[in-house]
């Protein structure tokens, strides 16, 4: 997610582009810098950006790529509709699908497997500000790394820094919106419908809500890498002034 496009960048190559930005941030420091320091000199490539300018544009593209993908999955069906990312149910329910539906039980899956998706999306929105808070962070050498790196180099920052942070955050909501929808119930029905036995017999130690909270995050990483992806290689995907 580079944002090294600024107002000279749209007629030059995205890969000397990113040359540019290796050089800019060649130097040492612990932080990126501020807009003023160390401009670039001489009238080639990038001329007048400084050190700060391009932590900027790196910072605004991480935020750019944070905000679509908590906007994208965050809102209703964001998960639930959307292949990519869609909740399944867990691996021995999903199994036992054929056998409960000959039961007259396919409406609880059913059920279960939408709240799920919902869960899912009712937490999405506590991750902006986690990533916000990962961004402000960046050290020089984390910028260093993420335009020196593979392709994928932000979105291995964001789960680096971040999985923690999320998986804190967004544990309570998803627990509440389980709780809230009643699916937790539905899978307390369900486990006693495939087996007879009571739910800890029947699902052994199984976490509902870890589970949910496992496939949100994975979600949210999935598109991430898509935002990123897209700034790399899309002009289009640059819509901000400083990018």
């Amino acid at each position: 997610m580079l944002a090294l496009l600024l107002s000279s960048g749209a007629a030059l190559g995205q890969g000397k582009l990113l040359e540019q930005g290796k050089g800019l941030l060649g130097g040492q420091g612990g932080g990126l810098p501020g807009p003023a320091d160390r401009p670039s000199s001489g009238g080639g490539l990038g001329a007048g950006l400084s050190q700060g300018q391009v932590g900027d544009g790196l910072r605004e593209a991480l935020r750019v790529g944070a905000r679509r993908t908590v906007d994208r999955v965050g809102q209703r069906d964001g998960y639930n509709r959307d292949p990519a990312i869609h909740v399944p149910l867990p691996g021995w329910l999903g199994k036992a699908r054929s056998g409960l539906a000959l039961a007259g039980q396919a409406g609880l899956l059913d059920d279960l497997e939408l709240r799920l998706n919902w869960a899912a999306e009712d937490a999405a929105p506590k991750a902006f500000d986690i990533f916000a808070d990962a961004i402000a962070s960046m050290s020089i050498d984390d910028a260093r790394g993420i335009l020196n790196g593979p392709q994928d180099a932000a979105t291995q920052y964001f789960r680096r820094t971040t999985s923690k942070p999320l998986a804190d955050a967004m544990r309570p909501v998803v627990q509440q919106s389980l709780s809230e929808v009643g699916a937790v119930r539905s899978f307390q029905r369900l486990s006693e419908a495939k087996t007879g036995l009571p739910l800890g017999q029947a699902a052994g130690d199984f976490n509902l809500t870890s589970y949910a909270l496992e496939q949100a995050i994975k979600g949210l990483f999935h598109y991430i890498a898509k935002e990123e992806a897209a700034i790399r290689s899309n002009p289009a995907a640059r819509s901000t002034a400083l990018l």
